[in-house]
């Protein structure tokens, strides 16, 4: 017998038909002898038609993604699903029950649009548990400390089902999704993409952070802090999935296991800035004060000693904003500003660069072979990634796919 959170995503909700495969799913995993916790997603694209309905209700003085009504409009989509799956599962013979985040209770801090997790006092639902009865949780949502409804952001359902199975002390969260893995590159793109078997929480981590959709990102940061075993697999195949674990848990270990690409990122470059100390806390100090999150940044070396031109990324959604800062910056000189949002970050992903040499030098080659210009780098301990034109997007991901030997043979 284990103890298992079982967590299913909007398309795997989609349909009243969807929902009862989903309750057949469940009520294998209970007559396999197992306890059982389920927390749901809204229907794929109810969220979006929420959000939408709140935008059109408010006024320039109100955001409404800050907003406490805004929550109580866009967490009404996980409530409808986990009340249309407890009846599923009692259709089944199964005792089942709805819970919503306030309920359980799930508590958060008091931020609209993208609470945090603080506590869940799972007592109640340990009890049903022991009983043989089966919760049905409301992912995304929780309740603050004023008793108002809070949502977690966007993909906070994965962060709700991590949550709930560090506070039931699972054995294993369980993803639902609609593919069948995590694999070594979108296969979308790489038809000859691989399917893991396994994958260290540190290379998940980056995956998800550097455009890989297959998990939130805040979920793998806390599976991984709290060792949380994740299995992430297929609603609509009997494929066995990809476990999230301990890099010591891997017997056999790549030197990648990921190739990602993300078209969120734009390129802004400042020439002819001023090459003298605090110039940096002049071009990201407003930046910041403005919620802009900056990523890569390039210098170029000054050859005259007086100014030197200034590369960084933002996120495309934060272009302008991020341009109308810079150029209103009384303590800034610079000559030329050029955004540029045609780009997109390609990351190859492996914890086995740290005891191998060479990684960077084949991703250059191999992009320098196909005349792919590199237009700005980073790295960490078991990532590189590189800004190139979104023109080169398919054919940097093939090229390197099959240049690290990742590909299907």
């Amino acid at each position: 017998m284990a103890r298992i959170v079982m967590k299913f995503g909007g398309t795997s909700v989609g349909d009243s038909d969807r929902i009862k495969k989903v309750a057949h799913r469940i009520k294998t995993a209970v007559e396999t002898g197992n306890e059982i916790a389920v927390v749901v997603s809204a229907m794929a694209g109810v969220t979006n038609q929420l959000v939408t309905h709140c935008h059109q209700m408010t006024c320039d003085q109100i955001w409404a993604g800050s907003s406490r009504e805004y929550d109580v409009v866009v967490a009404t989509g996980e409530q409808v699903i986990t009340g249309l799956l407890a009846l599923a599962l009692q259709c089944l013979g199964l005792s089942a029950r709805s819970w919503q985040g306030w309920q359980v209770p799930i508590c958060t801090d008091g931020i609209h649009g993208s609470a945090r997790i603080e506590s869940i006092q799972s007592y109640k639902l340990l009890n049903e548990m022991t009983l043989g009865n089966v919760p049905v949780v409301a992912g995304f949502q929780g309740i603050s400390p004023k008793e108002s409804v809070t949502t977690l952001g966007r993909g906070g359902s994965d962060t709700s089902a991590v949550a709930l199975a560090v506070a039931l002390q699972a054995d294993r969260c369980d993803i639902y999704t609609d593919v069948e893995g995590v694999y070594t590159a979108d296969p979308r793109i790489v038809t000859k993409a691989r399917k893991l078997d396994r994958i260290a929480y540190e290379e998940m981590l980056e995956m998800t952070s550097l455009g890989a959709k297959v998990l939130q990102t805040r979920s793998v940061e806390m599976a991984m802090k709290h060792r949380v075993v994740l299995r992430v697999l297929s609603s609509f195949t009997d494929a066995p999935g990809t476990f999230v674990c301990d890099e010591d848990e891997i017997v056999e270990r790549h030197l990648l296991s990921g190739i990602t690409y993300s078209r969120d990122d734009a390129k802004i470059t400042l020439t002819k800035v001023a090459d003298q100390p605090g110039i940096a806390a002049a071009v990201f100090g407003p930046l910041a004060d403005a919620n802009v999150n900056v990523d890569m940044i390039v210098q170029n070396i000054s050859e005259d000693g007086k100014t030197t031109d200034l590369t960084f990324t933002v996120a495309k959604a934060d272009l302008k904003r991020a341009v109308a800062v810079l150029q209103r910056g009384s303590a800034l000189s610079f000559d030329r500003l050029i955004p540029d949002s045609d780009v997109v970050k390609i990351s190859v992903i492996g914890v086995g660069m740290r005891s191998h040499a060479g990684v960077a030098q084949t991703m250059f080659r191999t992009l320098a072979e196909r005349g792919i210009n590199i237009q700005v780098i980073s790295t960490s301990e078991i990532k590189i990634s590189v800004l190139i034109s979104e023109e080169y997007t398919e054919l940097a991901l093939r090229a390197l796919h099959s240049a690290y030997g990742l590909d299907l043979s």
